[in-house]
């Protein structure tokens, strides 16, 4: 007897995958179905294609990503999907598929994947990416939402484009990966941690503003407080080394949390955790002023906890409880939000 094929949804949203020359430079134009034609489709899997957006991702909005975010949840209602491949720009994608697994509940996989050369390109990695995300949705159970690029097998959570133009284009800095793809077989090499997902954000919630202000030698509070007076709900300080920035910087966020601002706190610095060492600005400081360490969390990464949050709770003390669980720091603070 033949085993039942698995049943594959691919949601197209554009991308260097889906790119094509425009006389000028390169931009995302060809559908679902074109990409899909380049890739061969590994044995026993069916697959189904879903249009939903086709956008260059640095382009990409908060708002698209909730619609890909509602689209996965759609599809994931019927019972007859295995899982989803979600073709994505590799620009934002550390974005959307973290944002997407702090809200997935399924044992199915949702596998994000894409290409660093365009479509059609000689030797490009988009046909091979596409096969092993494939795979790896048919195969792997209860791992949460994945990053499948180049052979590898990333969690969504800290991993982040490390390579503008190379293959081996994402990583998790300060982490494992959790597997890797090869000869027609996935090996699973790592579990990841989750927290409790979230549930979905209401379909008429209004999208908050999130800025992120970077701190470098001679920066000032001038864009904190930008921020905030452009009406900022949340803001993410990128700081230096294990979390540092100035008393100025410091001044400003006590503000800003005072006004009702989420703010977080990650580091330019590519891996390791955001920790308090320093005072006189540093990290002591500013999370004695309030902000919330975002752990090994990066700036984009950081910012999709902090939206998340926001879509998630009303009040101040419950946003930076549902923060702070969502960045690793356990549960207890938001179970003293929601019976403060």
């Amino acid at each position: 007897m033949e085993t039942q094929a698995r049943r594959i949804v691919v949601i197209s949203t554009g991308g260097t995958i889906a790119s094509r020359w425009q006389g000028t430079g390169f931009a995302a134009d060809a559908p679902g179905r074109e990409v899909m034609a380049t890739a061969a489709i590994p044995h026993g899997i069916t697959s189904e294609i879903i249009d939903l957006f086709n956008v260059n991702s640095p382009r990409l909005t908060s708002a698209q990503q909730l619609t890909l975010l509602r689209t996965v949840h759609e599809v994931l209602a019927d019972p007859g999907v295995d899982g989803i491949v979600v073709t994505h720009g590799t620009d934002t994608l550390e974005e959307s598929a973290f944002l997407l697994d702090l809200h997935h509940h399924d044992p199915r996989p949702v596998v994000f994947t894409g290409a660093q050369k365009p479509l059609g390109a000689e030797g490009g990695d988009g046909p091979g990416n596409l096969y092993d995300a494939l795979l790896t949705a048919a195969t792997v159970r209860d791992l949460g939402v994945l990053v499948v690029f180049d052979g590898k097998v990333h969690a969504a959570r800290g991993t982040v484009k490390t390579q503008t133009l190379a293959a081996d284009a994402f990583a998790d800095p300060s982490g494992p990966r959790v597997g890797k793809v090869g000869f027609g077989k996935v090996s699973i090499e790592h579990r990841p941690e989750r927290p409790e997902p979230l549930p979905l954000p209401e379909p008429t919630a209004t999208l908050p503003r999130v800025d992120m202000v970077m701190h470098h030698v001679d920066a000032d509070a001038l864009f904190v407080e930008t921020a905030v007076e452009a009406g900022a709900q949340g803001i993410v300080l990128v700081a230096t080394g294990a979390g540092n920035a100035t008393p100025e910087f410091v001044a400003a966020i006590s503000a800003a949390i005072e006004r009702g601002v989420l703010v977080a706190l990650t580091t330019r610095v590519q891996a390791g955790p955001v920790t308090e060492i320093y005072t006189h600005g540093g990290a002591v400081d500013l999370a004695g002023a309030g902000a919330v360490l975002t752990g090994t969390l990066r700036a984009g990464q950081a910012r999709s906890a902090v939206l998340a949050a926001l879509l998630s709770a009303s009040r101040p003390g419950e946003r930076e409880a549902l923060l702070r669980r969502v960045v690793g720091e356990g549960a207890a603070a938001l179970d003293e939000a929601a019976a403060a």
